[in-house]
């Protein structure tokens, strides 16, 4: 009984110190893995600087790479354009003549300049900004019509008043044989004979009918509006201004209304839309 208590001892003896040896080099492996991860650098701790700057270094060359292919991409965009502009990118020197890309709003400015600069040039040389007649354009930028100041005409044309006008009883018209009230002037004229702007004017109506043949409505300001008909190779346009004595047209042959009294120059004067006699209006 006493061998089987002692073998029994030596038995739990031995497996208490194997239980002990297995936790000592357990401990022994924890120590060395400890010490071993002390030992090892970190591959940030040599950078200098913030950590703002610890980056990998791949990212940051990604990134150039990207931002450097961007950049290649605009500027050779630019070269592009600008070479189409200026047809020439390089200085006498040889060198490359580029300049920063403009903006929206600095080329927009840049255009204005170019605008006010040809107008200075435009003006300076004496040149009339005035365009020609018959362009369609106002032909006298700077005309005023301020007919009700002066209330002055010149006679389109020298010659007889063949029919007067005549709104509060009719009178004889040869051609028609009959009479009839007149809303305007017929002044005698021959034919191709050039027809005068009476005053300064703006074409409102360029038109044609039997009666009066070609004609065109001008506008005197003030609400005044003239009517000169019986024209051929009419000069002006609608929208243009006219200057006082400017060409209109010339005398055409005279239409059926008018076969008897001859070639001549219809002229019809209104005020607020109706009509009033020219005579009292011509010099």
């Amino acid at each position: 009984m006493k061998e089987k208590v002692n073998q029994l001892f030596k038995d739990k003896l031995v497996l208490v110190m194997m239980v002990l040896g297995l936790l000592t080099i357990v401990a022994a492996a924890g120590v060395v893995t400890i010490q071993k991860g002390r030992t090892e650098e970190s591959p940030y701790l040599n950078l200098e600087g913030n950590p703002e700057h610890l980056v990998d270094s791949n990212t940051e060359e990604s990134k150039s790479s990207a931002g450097s292919s961007d950049a290649a991409k605009a500027d050779k965009g630019w070269n592009q354009d600008n070479a189409v502009a200026s047809g020439d990118t390089e200085e006498k020197g040889g060198k490359n003549n580029q300049t920063k890309p403009e903006t929206t709003s600095e080329k927009m400015a840049r255009s204005e300049e170019n605008i006010s600069s040809k107008a200075e040039r435009k003006n300076s040389s004496g040149q009339n900004d005035a365009a020609p007649a018959g362009a369609g354009l106002d032909a006298a930028t700077g005309l005023v019509l301020n007919f009700a100041q002066n209330q002055s005409m010149m006679w389109p044309v020298e010659g007889n008043v063949l029919l007067d006008y005549n709104m509060d009883s009719t009178i004889y018209f040869p051609t028609l044989e009959q009479y009839k009230c007149n809303p305007g002037l017929v002044i005698q004229g021959d034919v191709s004979q050039p027809v005068s702007a009476p005053a300064n004017a703006r074409v409102t109506e360029a038109g044609t009918n039997e009666e009066i043949g070609n004609y065109l409505v001008l506008d005197l300001g003030d609400s005044y509006t003239l009517t000169c008909g019986q024209l051929k190779e009419v000069q002006a346009v609608e929208g243009e201004y006219l200057e006082k004595g400017q060409v209109l047209g010339y005398v055409a042959e005279p239409t059926k209304y008018y076969t008897v009294e001859g070639p001549n120059v219809f002229l019809e004067l209104k005020k607020d839309g109706t009509t009033v006699d020219p005579l009292d209006y011509l010099e």
